[in-house]
């Protein structure tokens, strides 16, 4: 029954996503627009983080325009996408299938292994490692993997750690054993497993409707953080915990100690003490509904949702898309008070619907759900 109401939450969620009114725009009141606007230009960062976006899709080469997941790798750009993995470099894409081993053709997730240069892709069907161009795949009748489905993967040292449908695990490289977490040695009550961010001190868990799981690697303890309010989508203790148990991704900045949690029902901030909570009525975030968080630092993260692409420097919110009115492009930045100014764009990301995220120096990559956009950062 539990997981049923949450479904049919998720379903609303997803319905409520795709036809909701463009998010307003705050106006001043008639006779105060000169004061509002002064205000609102002396306010504005000096610094915008702008960018000229150019989109891939299947007309140049991406197998297909659904895109889960994008890694850069150096000057490699990999990209998982509905119907296969596609790497660009020199200006060319190259696909691999399941004809050259891939484990689905599905590719959701991907990481990548900086001690070993290999690539890691997590598929509907299964684990796969691309390494010097060969794919071995690991799936759940052939290796210790607890789900063919794999929605996220870290990299932490020599270990490999998976979340997929059926719980989380891990898969020591050095050793070949694999671990298992689940229901039964750990504190979740649901085992889908969205989200994992690993270091060698932390690795947290985003779990899709059991909140988030810390794992302290020289403890091996687990600990529990879940939404104070329950699973209802009314929020009455706004910062007293994590914003709500359908957790998609987390982030955590291990320097700092500030892990970034995203849900489709608004995103946290948590400095292992305070929790800070964001929501559309009282931030810059262009929804609650949101798919992928990247943090950069504890104070600054990206964020994509399914109304934009969204970056808050731990003051200011900005937001990258077409608009939901007419499609053209559009940005804006919201103050630490709450005014919203305009920015003139000629480019914006291919789509709103925004799957994944990733740096490439100053530039920015992003998944959509129609197309791969790369954010070329402008001065």
């Amino acid at each position: 029954m539990k997981k049923l109401c949450m479904i049919a939450m998720l379903l609303i969620a997803a319905i409520n996503a795709y036809s909701a009114s463009p998010a307003s725009v705050s106006k001043p009141a008639n006779g105060a627009h000169k004061s509002h606007a002064a205000q609102a230009a002396s306010a504005a960062p000096q610094v915008l983080p702008r960018f000229r976006f150019e989109n891939f899709t299947t007309a140049n080469g991406l197998p297909n325009n659904h895109v889960f997941a994008v890694l850069v790798d150096g000057d490699r750009i990999w990209a998982g996408t509905e119907n296969g993995l596609a790497v660009y470099e020199n200006h060319v894409w190259k696909v691999y299938t399941t004809a050259d081993g891939l484990a689905h053709r599905a590719v959701i997730s991907l990481a990548l292994d900086k001690n070993t240069g290999d690539v890691w892709a997590g598929t509907m069907g299964g684990l796969s490692r691309i390494s010097g161009g060969h794919i071995d795949s690991f799936t759940q009748l052939n290796s210790g993997l607890s789900n063919n489905v794999v929605y996220n993967i870290s990299i932490e040292g020599e270990n490999v750690w998976i979340a997929t449908a059926a719980g989380g695990c891990r898969l020591n490289l050095h050793t070949n054993q694999w671990s298992l977490y689940n229901e039964r040695n750990t504190p979740m009550f649901e085992i889908w497993n969205y989200a994992v961010s690993a270091t060698p001190t932390k690795v947290f868990y985003g779990v899709w409707g059991s909140g988030i799981l810390e794992y302290d690697q020289k403890t091996a303890k687990w600990t529990r953080y879940d939404d104070p309010d329950g699973e209802t989508e009314t929020v009455v203790m706004k910062d007293q915990g994590l914003i709500h148990e359908i957790v998609t991704s987390v982030s955590y900045m291990e320097k700092e100690n500030v892990l970034w949690a995203a849900t489709y029902f608004g995103d946290s901030h948590y400095d292992g003490r305070y929790w800070h909570n964001f929501l559309t009525k009282d931030s810059g975030l262009p929804s609650n509904f949101t798919n992928y968080v990247k943090g950069v630092d504890g104070k600054r993260a990206w964020f994509g949702t399914d109304k934009g692409l969204a970056y808050y420097d731990g003051e200011n919110w900005f937001v990258y898309r077409p608009s939901l009115t007419d499609g053209k492009p559009e940005m804006t930045v919201r103050n630490a008070k709450g005014i919203v100014t305009p920015v003139a764009v000629t480019t914006a990301p291919a789509h709103n619907y925004i799957l994944g995220i990733d740096f490439q120096g100053n530039d920015i990559w992003v998944a959509t759900a129609d197309g791969l956009s790369h954010g070329i950062r402008q001065p």
